[in-house]
């Protein structure tokens, strides 16, 4: 088990990898900066370092510019080595690969919030997926279903009905369901 300190450091070194979710709402057209530094805290973090992984437990919350997202559990999975401080690609320390988030998955940012049971961040690949029992609220209009998959790359959001293991959106029978705002006469061309 490594000390208290060096867990805390560890984690510093591979949040530096990043973790993105999709267009930053605080510029229009501009992208999340999956390079910003990121802050997390949890009731406690264990580091496997020669299986290359991290796991914050209990009251997870981890930040990046406006995006944060909590859970009960989440694991960091890293090349490289915490203890030599070794990224294994030229960097200053271990690279984050992916982020396994479950239990109570919540997402947000400014105006959106999603929902899930289980989350996944694949960093290589700019994929966010929550799985099982999934919500999207963009500024009011909500999605449901049993799959949500985000690219980061595009901002484009899919939701379908049915989730690994048949856990779809409860009582919608797999399929997807939501409701969209109207816009109440803003902008509406004049007759």
């Amino acid at each position: 088990m490594i000390p208290r300190g060096a867990a805390l450091a560890a984690l510093a070194l591979i949040a530096g990898g990043g973790i993105a979710l999709a267009q930053s709402a605080t510029a229009p057209g501009s992208k999340h900066d999956s390079n910003a530094p990121i802050d997390w805290e949890a009731d406690r973090i264990e580091v496997q370092d020669r299986d290359h992984k991290a796991t914050l437990v209990g009251n997870v919350r981890v930040r990046q510019q406006e995006m944060t997202l909590t859970a009960d559990r989440t694991t960091a999975l890293y090349s490289g080595s915490i203890a030599a401080g070794d990224g294994g690609g030229g960097g200053a320390g271990p690279k984050v690969q992916r982020l396994d988030a479950n239990g109570h998955v919540v997402v947000t940012r400014p105006g959106e919030v999603a929902r899930g049971n289980y989350g996944i961040y694949d960093l290589d690949r700019k994929l966010v997926t929550l799985i099982g029992n999934v919500s999207l609220d963009r500024n009011g209009s909500v999605v449901h279903g049993g799959r949500l998959v985000i690219d980061q790359n595009t901002n484009r959001a899919t939701v379908d009905g049915s989730a690994i293991g048949g856990q779809g959106a409860a009582g919608t029978g797999g399929r997807v369901s939501g409701r969209f705002l109207v816009d109440q006469g803003k902008g509406a061309p004049s007759s």
